[in-house]
């Protein structure tokens, strides 16, 4: 089902972006960074698939990550558990891909959960070259970097909290890189006081010049009083020729620096968290990074740090040779709802009142959508300081008001109750009702609602969202701006610590959703998962469309919607492309109206952002799909598939 806003082939508002779109025709057809462009528009200038010929879309070739070792461990190693979603695919060794592959000339580059960096022939999946990760690490989930440093460079993250260069023709690491190709991310300035404490790099690196810049991925840490307790969050810069540290930029202010006073000294000494794990974006003309900064741990207990809390829940501009701070806008002050700012924020410009304004949109977990000027930090249109409820937990301190935009309303559900629960298929509908009067769950009218002390509080958006880390997709021809969303909520119950704090925790707390976790059918208003569509001139929603099927409702009431995780693409012939929900299809929009034109079956749900690129004149869209997340669809493939026209 679609909703139009917006009516006619194009809009006077798109057909004025049309002249902003020439920057996204300057580049190359490949795709070389994860957000195609160093600004994450997500934008092919590729035009042999359009709208009228997406219906003829075959598999080309398929890439199945799996390793004959890893399938062999799995055959005598007896798994750890016998229940859960992803127990059979962990049975066989499976394991979760959230990759983004880069495209760069003919060859195609991709980290794999198994321990191996990836060249491929970009037209029949040939294997050119593997790396694999010394000491049984793997790279980060979600994908690698290019940077042209050191004759040219895959970087990337991994496990074991490090950071490798490996030459983009050889497969081999780059000597002159830190040791021996490796830097230890795991240094005394983020370990402090907390060297054993886990640290990863949850996402790409960024590149800006001769610079590789990092952020982290401490961990969110148990409930009590030490969970703010572990690795800092800092965001750090390295030469990309030598792996040396160039700056680093605290998160968490440190006393004197801006932001301090939003913390008392206890509450910011040894803060964790408040870490960018999800992507940033660059402004490369102008030299500044895009941070979009998560929650302080513990990140739905905040007695122990009274304050707004900067960087939490951010977007922060520096400059992106020296780190200096330039601008930030707090999106959740004081949060305490795990609504992490974690989506790349994605550069274009817009005309506004006869101006050409440079624009940054960003969306967070609560689905709110902000638009500001990227240069100065304003906002291109109003935000409130909107009244919020105050929370019940002894010694919480929330913030009074939260900001909201005034012109565009939340991309999803933001408030549940009796009269929104799920309606429809008897059954469920019955499963959802006796759910909450089992429970004695408070539904809450306001998205910013506190979690109750010993009460199950259901918060929408919940702590999928709304939106997660891969945010959206931008077309500058038509002046979309294109995101997936989940109306998936979430109970939350306060619960008090021996120690005397609180956290998060029970049977239908920790990270349950508010649906029947055995058949993953929420108990909110369907649709469970939208495309959305937003016309970034005027700042209003463009279209909605339902996003997802449910296979197990009867026929004419599977079109519920599915909750999921992973972005869109668009097109230079106005093509959306989306994977994401658990559902397992890969489906194509028309990006001016949200019309489905195309869908495809997958073996296993495609958590990944697609990607498309061009090789000899030749259009491709690739996507890797092997199922497991936080949505709880199952662990079921290794695949990376790509598509052409026969």
């Amino acid at each position: 089902m679609t909703r139009n806003f917006l009516r006619g082939a194009a809009s006077l508002t798109a057909l004025a972006a049309v002249a902003l779109g020439s920057q996204a025709y300057a580049g190359p057809k490949d795709w070389t960074s994860a957000g195609q462009d160093a600004g994450g528009q997500r934008f092919t200038r590729s035009v042999q698939i359009t709208p009228e010929n997406v219906g003829q879309l075959k598999e080309a070739w398929v890439y199945h990550l799996q390793t004959e070792a890893a399938k062999a461990a799995a055959r005598v190693t007896t798994p750890t558990t016998t229940a859960g979603p992803n127990a059979a695919g962990a049975a066989r060794g499976l394991r979760l891909s959230e990759s983004i592959p880069l495209v760069i000339g003919d060859t195609m580059y991709l980290g794999s959960p198994y321990g191996r960096i990836l060249a491929l022939d970009a037209t029949n999946g040939k294997e050119k070259w593997v790396f694999e990760l010394p000491d049984s690490d793997t790279p980060t989930a979600r994908g690698i970097s290019y940077t042209p440093m050191n004759g040219g460079a895959l970087v990337f993250g991994s496990r074991l909290g490090r950071l490798y260069s490996v030459n983009i023709k050889t497969g081999k690491l780059n000597a002159k890189f830190g040791a021996g190709g490796i830097v230890n991310l795991k240094t005394p300035e983020v370990m402090d006081s907390y060297p054993e404490a886990s640290y990863i790099l949850p996402s790409q690196p960024v590149i800006y010049k001769n610079l590789i810049i990092t952020g982290a991925g401490p961990g969110e840490g148990p409930g009590g009083a030490n969970a703010r307790r572990g690795a800092r969050g800092d965001t750090r810069a390295w030469d990309a020729t030598t792996g040396k540290l160039v700056w680093t930029f605290h998160t968490v202010p440190r006393p004197g620096e801006f932001g301090y006073d939003t913390w008392t000294p206890e509450g910011a000494k040894d803060r964790s968290g408040t870490n960018v794990w999800g992507h940033m974006t660059v402004d490369e003309a102008r030299g500044i990074i895009y941070m979009p900064v998560g929650a302080p741990n513990n990140d739905r207990y905040g007695a122990d740090r009274p304050g707004n809390n900067l960087f939490g829940s951010s977007i922060v501009a520096v400059e992106a040779a020296t780190g200096k701070y330039l601008w930030h806008q707090q999106l959740v002050h004081h949060d305490i709802w795990d609504w992490d700012t974690q989506a790349p924020p994605v550069l274009f410009d817009i005309v506004k009142d006869g101006k050409t304004i440079p624009t940054l949109a960003t969306v967070n977990k609560n689905a709110r959508l902000y638009f500001f000027n990227r240069v100065t930090g304003e906002p291109v249109y109003p935000i409130v300081e909107r009244a919020v409820p105050k929370s019940d937990v002894p010694g919480e301190i929330t913030s009074p008001t939260q900001p909201e935009p005034v012109v565009t309303p939340p991309l999803s559900q933001v408030s549940i109750s009796r009269n929104n629960l799920y309606k429809g298929v008897a059954s469920h509908q019955e499963y959802c009702e006796k759910l909450v009067d089992d429970n004695d769950m408070y539904l809450s009218k306001d998205s910013f609602m506190p979690i109750k002390v010993d009460r199950y509080t259901v918060n929408f958006p919940g702590t999928q969202g709304g939106v997660n880390f891969y945010g959206p997709a931008y077309d500058p021809q038509r002046g979309i701006l294109v995101v997936n969303v989940n109306n998936l909520a979430q109970p939350m119950r306060m619960v008090k610590n021996p120690d005397g704090s609180y956290s998060n925790s029970g049977p239908l707390a920790g990270t349950r959703r508010f649906w029947d976790p055995d058949k993953r059918l929420p108990c909110g208003p369907t649709p469970w998962g939208e495309l959305v569509g937003v016309d970034v001139n005027t700042g209003k929603i463009a279209w909605h469309t339902t996003l997802g099927v449910t296979d197990d409702f009867p026929a004419g009431q599977q079109e519920t919607g599915r909750p999921g995780l992973g972005g869109p693409i668009t097109t230079a012939t106005g093509l959306t492309f989306v994977g994401a929900t658990d559902d397992a299809r890969f489906r194509a929009f028309e990006t001016q109206t949200g019309k489905k034109l195309w869908e495809f079956k997958l073996p296993a749900s495609g958590y990944a952002t697609p990607i498309s690129y061009e090789v000899k004149g030749k259009q491709y869209v690739a996507i890797v799909a092997t199922g497991g997340s936080q949505v709880g669809a199952p662990l079921l493939s290794d695949g990376l598939h790509v598509f052409a026209l026969p």
